[in-house]
C-alpha cells in the first residue's frame, strides 16, 4: 500500500490523498469502532462537522472536528452521500463545510458510507427496513405455530410483548422507501410476498404519515394477531383508490362484507353490471364517485371543479342509465354499494 501511494504521489497528489483516506477508514474498521466514534474520526479528518442519519431508526449522529457532539442546529450539507446496504438505502452521511467542498470530500464520504453500512450490518438486521421474506411470511402465515411466529418476530427485531400491525401495499416505488414514508423515522420491516408488499410495524407506531406518498396504495390491518391482521390488510387494500389511497380495515365496518361476495355473484348483479357499462365513460364514473362520496351536488361540483348545474345534469343522465334514483338516500346508498362492488372485481 505504501509503495503504491508513493508511486501515485509522483503522478497525482490527489491520488495520494485518496489512498490515505482509504487507509484511514480501513484502520477504523479493523478497530471495530462504533457509529459515534466513526463520525468523530471523520469530523476530525475532514476538519468540519460530519453527520450520519439512519432512516429506519431516525438516529442522527453529528460531531465537530474537536470530537465533541455537534450541538448547533444542523447546517446545510456541503456534500452528502447515501448509505447503502444490500441494495437498500438505509441512511445518509454528510459534511457541513462552511466553504466550498474539499477535493477529497467525496472520497471521504464514500468511505464513511461504506463504514457506516458495515457497522449497521455488524449489529444485526433489525436496523434495516428490508427483511428476509421467509421470516415475514412466517409472521403473517395462518399455518405458522405461535412458537415459530414469536421466534421470527424476535429475529426481525420486534418485542415479544407488543402486538404487530401489518400493512399491505402496492407502489412503483421501492418497498423500503414506501415503508419509510408510511412510518417516517420509525423502525419497520418490509418484504414482498405474493405480489404485494408487506410492512410490519409495532402497534406503538400504528400512526401513519399524515401525507402518504403519491402513487402508493396501502391497506392497514387492525387485529393483534399478525395472520388475521395480514388478511385484514389485504382486504383493506382492495378498497383503496385514487380518492382514498390508504384504507384501515377497522374503518370499513360493514363495507368489508362486500369483499366476501364471490366475484361471479357480483358480476351477475344488475346494479354492478350497470356500473360496468357506465364505467366505459370515465367522466361519468368520476362524477358518480364524487356524488356518492359527498352526497351533495354542490360538494361534488367543488371536488370536480365544475358548476353544480353541470353536475346536476350529469347525475340525471347517470341515474337514467343506471335505473336508480340517485337523489333519494336509498338510491344513493344502492349506487355507492354497486360502485364499490364493481371496483372490487378488478382486485
Amino acid at each position: 500500500m505504501e509503495a503504491l501511494a508513493a508511486r501515485l504521489s509522483q503522478l497525482d497528489a490527489h491520488a495520494e490523498g485518496a489512498i490515505r483516506v482509504v487507509a484511514f477508514y480501513d484502520t477504523l474498521m479493523r478497530r471495530r469502532v462504533d457509529l459515534p466514534a466513526l463520525v468523530r474520526s471523520s469530523a476530525g479528518l475532514a476538519e468540519c462537522v460530519a453527520g450520519v442519519r439512519l432512516h429506519g431508526s431516525g438516529r442522527v449522529v453529528r460531531s465537530s472536528p474537536d470530537g465533541a457532539d455537534a450541538t448547533a442546529p444542523t447546517g446545510s450539507a456541503s456534500t452528502a452521500v447515501p448509505v447503502t446496504l444490500d441494495e437498500e438505502e438505509i441512511g445518509t452521511v454528510w459534511l457541513e463545510r462552511p466553504g466550498p467542498p474539499n477535493p477529497l470530500d467525496e472520497v471521504l464520504l464514500d468511505r464513511l458510507a461504506i463504514a457506516v453500512a458495515t457497522v449497521v450490518e455488524r449489529y444485526g438486521p433489525a436496523r434495516t427496513t428490508m427483511a428476509d421474506p421467509a421470516l415475514v411470511e412466517l409472521v403473517v402465515s395462518s399455518d405458522c405455530d405461535e412458537a415459530a411466529r414469536a421466534r421470527a418476530l424476535r429475529l426481525l427485531g420486534f418485542a415479544a410483548d407488543l402486538p404487530v400491525r401489518v400493512a399491505a401495499v402496492r407502489s412503483e416505488l421501492p418497498l423500503d422507501r414506501v415503508a419509510g414514508l408510511l412510518y417516517p423515522g420509525r423502525p419497520v420491516k418490509a418484504a414482498p410476498l405474493a405480489g404485494v408488499g408487506v410492512v410490519l410495524a409495532s402497534a406503538t407506531t400504528d400512526r401513519l404519515s399524515e401525507r402518504p406518498p403519491a402513487d402508493v396504495r396501502a391497506g392497514i390491518g387492525a387485529a393483534d394477531d399478525p395472520a388475521r391482521c395480514w388478511r385484514e390488510a389485504r382486504t383493506a387494500l382492495r378498497f383503496t383508490g385514487a380518492r382514498q389511497p390508504v384504507v384501515r380495515y377497522d374503518e370499513l365496518g360493514a363495507l368489508a362484507l362486500l369483499a366476501e361476495i364471490p366475484r361471479d355473484a357480483a358480476r351477475a348483479n344488475g346494479d354492478v353490471a350497470a356500473i360496468a357499462r357506465m364505467a366505459r365513460n370515465p367522466e361519468d364514473l368520476e362524477t358518480l364517485d364524487a356524488f356518492c362520496a359527498t352526497g351533495s351536488l354542490r360538494r361534488a361540483a367543488d371536488r370536480l371543479h365544475l358548476h353544480h348545474s353541470s353536475v346536476a345534469r350529469r347525475i340525471e343522465q347517470i341515474a337514467k342509465a343506471l335505473g336508480i334514483e340517485l337523489t333519494h338516500p336509498a338510491g344513493l346508498m344502492r349506487a355507492g354499494l354497486a360502485l364499490t362492488a364493481w371496483r372490487l372485481l378488478d382486485d
